[in-house]
């Protein structure tokens, strides 16, 4: 039913669907926090009780963003821009299975896809869901190129809803890595984030 509302809306009215969700969300932890400080409930309570809510609303609203990421992908088709200096056509909307795969990913379990099966486009899914928190979503690659191709590759995607992608990489200036993880989402390898985070 997403699917079909939203084939009838302009650019704007889509990247303003998923502008509103960010903000409800924002808007429902901000005033529940509100109320559980009133109720004199221990902070340690309200951590956990808010993270329960968090997680019930991205579940909530898993069907309508992933139907905003596949109809964005959609009106992408055939656009053009660059990855790591390589000029790109975009040529890729979600099919079912992959939907499917994005709503295993989003449950914290395993997905195995083989090469060709459009691991990097299914992670579009729940990154967009998640990346709703404000809090920054991190993704784990292998080596620093393929941290940076996917950084630009998904960010044409990314980047019509107004995410925000930054990438991490071994030799980084202190600004740039911050202003990387100050992105909705973060590319990067396994060690540069376990050195990043013990620093």
């Amino acid at each position: 039913e997403f699917q079909i509302s939203l084939s009838n809306k302009n650019d704007d009215e889509i990247k303003q669907d998923y502008r509103n969700l960010k903000l409800e969300l924002s808007n429902l932890i901000e005033t529940t926090k509100s109320d559980f400080i009133h109720n004199n409930i221990n902070e340690e309570d309200i951590d956990d009780k808010l993270y329960e809510l968090e997680k019930s609303f991205l579940d909530d609203k898993l069907i309508e963003v992933f139907s905003i990421v596949k109809e964005s992908a959609k009106r992408l088709l055939n656009t053009n821009f660059t990855v790591m200096g390589q000029a790109m056509t975009w040529d890729m909307v979600h099919y079912d299975v992959q939907l499917m795969g994005g709503i295993v990913l989003h449950q914290g379990k395993i997905a195995e896809m083989k090469t060709g099966e459009g691991k990097t486009l299914v992670s579009t899914l729940p990154l967009a869901l998640n990346a709703l928190t404000g809090r920054g979503v991190h993704v784990v690659t292998v080596n620093e190129y393929l941290a940076e191709r996917d950084s630009q590759w998904m960010g044409h995607l990314f980047n019509f809803l107004g995410i925000t992608v930054g990438c991490i990489f071994n030799q980084m200036p202190k600004d740039k890595k911050q202003q990387a993880y100050s992105s909705d989402i973060t590319y990067g390898v396994n060690s540069r984030f376990c050195f990043d985070y013990l620093e």
